[in-house]
């Protein structure tokens, strides 16, 4: 791919067009696939800007709870593993940390607008109050 425009920039301008230029235009029915199709290219988007730092964070904190390295999928399976064993549940702190952490980075790929995801966004920046 050339330097300009870069791949960020070329999502953007599809979504762009997809939402204000092609589905205002188009029957109903393909005005929501032209809104769906732009969502998706935003999640994309979102993947690619947030997915390798989000990845290789769940990574690092499952290598610091099992004491072991591997691939992602491989240490989510131990971890699996390991609950199902009776091992320490979820409420361990250092594992119900691990899955919240986890949940949010996914969240903000996935669903960034969604609202129990701004509340615990802005739980995090308040501090408790007891």
């Amino acid at each position: 791919m050339q330097d300009e425009p870069n791949s960020t920039a070329l999502l953007a301008a599809v979504i762009r067009f997809l939402r204000e230029s092609a589905a205002p235009l188009l029957p109903p029915r393909e005005g929501f696939d032209a809104r769906v199709a732009a969502n998706a290219l935003e999640l994309v988007q979102r993947d690619l800007a947030l997915g390798a730092a989000s990845a290789a964070a769940e990574h690092d904190r499952l290598v610091a709870l099992l004491g072991q390295d591997g691939s992602l999928a491989d240490l989510n399976a131990a971890l699996s593993e390991r609950l199902r064993a009776g091992g320490p549940d979820a409420v361990t702190p250092a594992i119900a940390a691990h899955l919240w952490a986890t949940t949010l980075e996914k969240l903000a790929i996935d669903q960034p607008r969604y609202s129990a995801y701004l509340r615990a966004l802005e739980e995090r920046k308040t501090p408790e109050t007891t």
